[in-house]
Formats: C-alpha cells, sequence, structure tokens
C-alpha cells in the first residue's frame, strides 16, 4: 500500500535533448496474468523464528540467485568476479562455472562486478537467460542476454558509470507480465551528486522496464507503449520507477505482481518499499530528495512533486549498514509460518526483518532471528523455498522457519497531549524461565524524543532506545509482569513503537 508525502502529482518534463531512447513498442496482446495470492499465514510474526543453514562452501563473493523450473532441482549462483555456477542438492557445488565473463566483466571496486540474473520465461525452451554487469574497460552498468547453447553474450542496454564504481544497483527480474525489471544506483559517491535521483534524462537512480522478447527499429529490446515516460520530452522512456539510490535487491511477487524493494540509505535510514501493480508506473521514491522519511537534500525537493513513502526504515543504530531486499514467501514447507510475509534482511546487522500486510494499509513488522553474516541475496528454489548467499567467506544456505513462541507479550498505555506523550509498558514473562536481567529493545516513530522514564535505565540512539533493567525488577518469573516507561516529546506521532525485542527476541504486542 502506497503512502504520498504530498497530494499533487508532477512530471518533471525536462527540456534536455533526449538521447538513446529507443522506438516505443506495443504492449503484448495477451501479457500473462498474475497468480490468484495464496492467502497469508495466521501465525503471528512474533512466533517465528528464522534461521539458516550451510550447505555449500568455496563460493567466490556469491550476489544472486536464480533456479531453473525445469525439474532438475538446481540453483544458479552468480559469483561477482564474472562467473554463474551451480549447485544441486544431491551432488553440491559443481567445480566448472556453467558461465564465464571473466574476461568481460569489469570487477574493481568493491560493488562492480556481475551482480544480477534472470531466467528467460521461456528459459526451457530458449536456454537464455539475461545477466546485469559492469562492463570492461570502464564500469558500465550493463544489461546482456546470454545463450547456454552456443556461450553467446548479446550486450543489450548500457548505462556509463566510469566516476565512481559503487551504487551500481544490477538487479533485474521478470514480472508476471513478462518484462524485465532492471535496477540500476544513482551513479555512485555521496549524497548523489550528480542530481540523478530526480533527472529524467538519465537511466541512474532508477528501475526501468522493459520488452526484451524483441528489437524495435536498431535497438536489440523495445519500450512498453504504457511506460509513464513515452513521448515525455527530455525522458528516457526506458523508466518506470524514479527516486532510488542503491536499489540493489528488488524483487516482484508473481503471485499479485507487486513489487518490492530494498533501496540502500546514504546513512540515516535504509528503506523498503512496496508498490502495487497497478501503482507503479511513474512512482517517485524520493531520493535524493529524501532519504527514508526524512528531506535529505531540500534543492532536490520539487514544490508539489508526488514521492512515495517507504512501508518500513531502520537506523543504522540496529547495526545495520545496507538493507538487503528480499522476497516474499510462497513455498509450501512454511507457508503456515510465513506465507505471503516478505522477508529481508541487513549486510552488517544479519537481522533478519519479517513484514506482512495487516489488511487495513499498514504492515506487522518483527525482527525474526538472524541469518549469517554478510548475505548479499536472498534467493529461492522453482517451488518457493528460500536461500541465502553471503559475501565473505562465500557460502549457500538454505533458510528455515520454526515457531518458537513470542519472548514476552506487551501492552501499552499511551497518554498524549500537544508535542508530548507517556507511554507505559507492561512486559509480561510468557515463556516458562524466569528472566534474570532484560533488555528491551525497540524503534520510536519519527520525530520522538525521550525526555525521562521510570523503571528501567534507558537510552535513547537517533530512533532506537534501548531499555535496562533496574535492580528491583531485573528478574520476571513466567506469567509474572513488571512495568516500566517513559515521557517523550513528539512532533505529530504519539503513537507506541511498532515492535519490540527482548534480549534480542521478539515480543508479541497487544494491538
Amino acid at each position: 500500500m502506497q503512502r504520498r508525502r504530498w497530494a499533487s502529482a508532477l512530471l518533471l518534463a525536462l527540456s534536455l535533448p533526449l538521447l538513446g531512447v529507443p522506438a516505443e513498442a506495443d504492449s503484448p496482446a495477451e501479457p500473462p496474468a498474475a497468480a490468484a495470492p495464496a492467502a497469508s499465514a495466521a501465525v503471528p510474526l512474533e512466533e517465528v523464528t528464522a534461521s539458516a543453514t550451510q550447505v555449500a562452501f568455496g563460493l567466490r563473493r556469491p550476489v544472486a540467485i536464480a533456479a531453473p523450473d525445469d525439474g532438475t532441482d538446481r540453483l544458479f549462483i552468480v559469483e561477482k568476479r564474472g562467473t554463474v555456477r551451480v549447485y544441486h542438492p544431491d551432488t553440491g557445488l559443481a567445480a566448472t562455472p556453467l558461465i564465464d565473463l571473466t574476461a568481460t566483466v569489469d570487477e574493481s571496486g568493491n560493488e562492480r562486478g556481475l551482480l544480477g540474473i534472470a531466467l528467460a520465461p521461456d528459459f526451457n525452451a530458449s536456454r537464455e537467460l539475461y545477466l546485469a554487469y559492469t562492463a570492461l574497460p570502464d564500469g558500465a552498468v550493463t544489461l546482456g542476454r546470454y545463450d547456454l547453447d552456443d556461450a553467446s553474450l548479446t550486450p543489450l542496454l548500457s548505462q556509463e558509470h566510469a566516476e565512481y564504481s559503487n551504487h551500481n544497483g544490477g538487479q533485474i527480474a521478470f514480472g508476471p507480465d513478462g518484462y524485465l525489471y532492471f535496477g540500476i544506483g544513482d551513479g555512485g559517491g555521496s549524497g548523489d551528486p550528480y542530481d540523478s535521483g530526480q533527472r529524467l534524462d538519465t537511466l541512474l537512480g532508477k528501475i526501468l522496464r522493459l520488452d526484451v522478447s524483441r528489437s524495435c527499429g536498431s535497438l536489440p529490446y523495445c519500450v512498453p507503449a504504457d511506460n509513464p515516460y513515452v513521448g515525455v520530452a527530455g525522458a528516457r522512456s526506458e523508466i518506470w520507477i524514479s527516486g532510488v539510490r542503491n536499489p540493489w535487491r528488488f524483487s516482484v511477487d508473481q503471485a499479485d505482481g507487486s513489487l518490492w524493494i530494498g533501496d540502500v540509505g546514504q546513512g540515516r535510514w535504509e528503506e523498503i518499499d512496496h508498490l502495487e501493480a497497478g501503482e507503479q508506473a511513474g512512482v517517485n521514491l524520493g531520493w535524493s530528495c529524501y532519504e527514508g522519511f526524512e528531506v535529505f537534500d531540500e534543492a532536490q525537493c520539487e514544490p508539489g512533486a508526488d514521492y512515495t513513502e517507504p512501508v518500513f526504515t531502520y537506523s543504522p543504530y540496529t547495526g545495520g549498514c545496507a538493507v538487503i531486499g528480499g522476497r516474499v514467501y510462497r513455498g509450501e514447507q512454511y507457508a503456515d509460518l510465513v506465507g505471503g510475509t516478505y522477508i529481508a534482511t541487513d549486510y552488517c546487522s544479519s537481522t533478519v526483518w519479517a513484514l506482512r500486510e495487516d489488511g487495513s494499509g499498514g504492515y506487522q513488522q518483527a525482527e525474526i532471528g538472524e541469518f549469517p553474516t554478510q548475505v548479499t541475496a536472498v534467493g529461492e528454489t522453482a517451488d518457493g523455498e528460500f536461500y541465502v548467499v553471503n559475501d565473505l567467506p562465500g557460502g549457500l544456505h538454505r533458510v528455515e522457519f520454526e515457531r518458537t513462541g513470542p519472548a514476552c507479550r506487551v501492552d501499552y498505555d499511551v497518554t498524549s497531549w500537544g508535542t508530548g506523550l507517556t507511554v507505559d509498558i507492561t512486559l509480561t514473562n510468557t515463556g516458562t524461565t524466569p528472566i534474570d536481567g532484560w533488555r528491551l529493545e525497540f524503534p520510536l516513530p519519527i520525530g520522538q524524543t525521550v525526555v525521562s522514564d521510570w523503571n528501567t535505565d534507558l537510552s535513547q540512539f537517533g530512533d532506537i532506545v534501548r531499555a535496562n533493567s533496574a535492580t528491583h525488577n531485573a528478574s520476571i518469573a513466567p506469567g509474572a509482569s513488571i512495568t516500566l516507561g517513559y515521557l517523550a516529546n513528539h512532533t505529530g506521532d504519539a503513537s507506541p513503537p511498532a515492535r519490540v525485542t527482548l534480549n534480542d527476541r521478539a515480543c508479541a504486542i497487544t494491538r
């Protein structure tokens, strides 16, 4: 469910000359329809724990996973150096790469290399797949088609990216409409130095939508006729979504066509965006006017422009540094636990984030465990079961979910007035063993600042509050409760915390 920052829309139709824009393409007569969404799991997120078991070793900086739906149970794993490896659950990781593009890929700098993979919708017949990479000699972000039968690579689209080696994006995915979605970062550096996010004459800082099933004119792809900037003077017609910083990992939910985007932040906020299938065209996610919910560069903000807010943010005070956008679980093995739930993580903290639509325009959220260190991508099998790869030391891990029950229950009593509020928290031990010393951690809504507290030793770091037990209430017997609370100032949002952890385990919140 999108939330708009301002009500009136403004298309930034630029007067700069159009360069390299392909001919318009008619939409397919009968685009593939999205499958009916499966029912979401009823188990509360706070009662779910995620973990991962390593199943393959020896990968060199893996960054992406793809799975052919051909009955072979294979996974294709992208290594940043320019190779694609094959893993099978019975035989393990094949020694010989399926694809070797090391002579083509520019791996200089920490973020360049072979970055993304997507199998053609007709892969079983065509044996074609698509790769996103930074190309030699100058690091241009490139989309190419690879034919497995003759080991040929055909570049389709290239965006110059020579000045900085970071913020390349590189995620590619097919939607239920049969089109390819391609994310490119803002060009790198700090603070969007080229103002790429809000410019429509560049592909930097954008998510593109392309018809790669055919060519138009001299170009090896076409632009769908319903792309939002087709015919807009000065704008690149490949653009589908603007205002992203580095959409390192996004995914298309094949059940409903919605788009989930993990956009890596500048330093204050990591964000996740969720765009419904019918509400994506022309969406502006705000960078570099906004970072998360806050204005980052007012000079990049257009009066009356229509920016779409994220559905979830977190700050580096959680221990995170770069959001790793994940996927909505649509498999069968854990459908009763996380069916219809979006799972993401962070490169530094390894926290597993779970988001689930609550049916009233909002999202349930919880921290449900940890993945291995430095996860770079969440992938899935042809049956929808999850795997992750991690950067260093380079492994493949099978993801598991289990029902463990919440560590505690939290009840709020909120009183608000003007620019102030008090929050009384009743903390109940729902486990079967005593708690001897506790630490609560929770994020405050934007604009809240703690003034004082009671029955706890409380500290605030940015938006994150850490509340530690006092001497008189450190022990909580099973089924017993203690109370604590705080006084805070606010700038309009007087709501209590949306998630709470007790000693790093999720608590159920009475709503």
